[in-house]
């Protein structure tokens, strides 16, 4: 198994950004990266995939938006070079752009009909080999020097199947995320052979069917937003697509995975790192945070938070 394709799935609007995400895709909001440049949220994701040995990327986008992304890339780098002609940072920002912006192929989800759907949008592009999928409103940062999807695909490649990553997650959050229950392999204390797989599952529901022995009280494995996939999950996907087998009003990929783990070899590997979700309240600011804090300017991002709150706390009343 070689990994050499990565989908993210961006065709959401991103209501819960609104109303910025009425002026941009929220997969174009800018967010300073670690080495300390100012990027859009598709550029990082994108750029997670690419520095973890894919080749080809497709962005699964509403219509219209193809032309939406390439002009926002061109436009920023043209910007760039002439708003800051002798700035190193500004000449590598514009590269980088450019240089992505002719590695991206599209896919259009016509109409908005479910996760699984924006995934199986993209069967074209992946044609009969395994990939990597990402979600278009998810960060990642690594805890150890290779990137989250670098941990999944070294696993995916080393067994030769499936592998989800997946972050132990408090009971109060699962219902954000996918959440399975699985056997913790004899021989990897951080990887899961998939038993079952519910989509937003409560904590009623978690507690009867989605203990896994040995996590922490309290902690479930939910998705991380990252996946290496077979050609099996389109087989899969065709069929609710024709059918349109619809959960929660929408033909969802959780499904199409549960059926995976029945069909053949189904892992899950417990990243280390972390996930930080833009499509929820202060999610933006936590992964902002959490970049600047992980990044070049660590220094000065600290120095600003430590100042903000003593400002804050001497103006409190007491």
């Amino acid at each position: 198994m070689i990994i050499t394709k990565a989908v993210i799935t961006a065709a959401g609007r991103g209501a819960r950004q609104y109303p910025a995400s009425d002026t941009v895709q929220k997969a174009m909001l800018p967010v300073v990266d670690r080495d300390g440049l100012t990027k859009p949220v598709l550029q990082i994701i994108a750029e997670e995939a690419l520095e973890s040995g894919v080749e080809q990327v497709c962005v699964v986008a509403a219509p219209g938006d193809e032309a939406v992304y390439r002009g926002h890339f061109r436009n920023y780098a043209n910007t760039l070079r002439t708003g800051f002609p002798n700035a190193e940072w500004a000449d590598e920002q514009a590269k980088r752009l450019l240089q992505l912006e002719e590695r991206l192929t599209f896919a259009v989800q016509d109409e908005p009909r479910g996760y699984g759907h924006a995934v199986w949008c993209a069967r074209e592009f992946v044609g009969g080999e395994s990939f990597l999928l990402l979600l278009g409103d998810h960060l990642y940062l690594s805890s150890e020097p290779r990137r989250c999807a670098r941990q999944l695909i070294d696993l995916a490649t080393a067994e030769e199947c499936a592998v989800s990553a997946v972050q132990a997650t408090r009971e109060h959050l699962i219902h954000q995320y996918g959440t399975l229950a699985g056997r913790r392999l004899a021989d990897r204390h951080d990887v899961y052979a998939i038993d079952e797989i519910i989509e937003k599952p409560n904590p009623t529901l978690a507690e009867l069917r989605l203990h896994v022995p040995g996590l922490r009280a309290g902690h479930y494995l939910c998705f991380f937003g990252m996946h290496v996939l077979t050609p099996l999950v389109f087989d899969l996907l065709d069929e609710a697509v024709r059918t349109d087998a619809r959960e929660h009003g929408a033909i969802q990929l959780t499904s199409a995975l549960n059926a995976l783990a029945r069909r053949e070899k189904y892992l899950a590997l417990e990243t280390r790192g972390q996930r930080f979700n833009l499509g929820v309240k202060f999610g933006v600011i936590e992964a902002q945070v959490a970049l600047a804090m992980a990044g070049v300017d660590r220094d000065r991002i600290l120095a600003v938070l430590l100042d903000a709150a003593a400002r804050i706390e001497q103006a409190s009343p007491h």
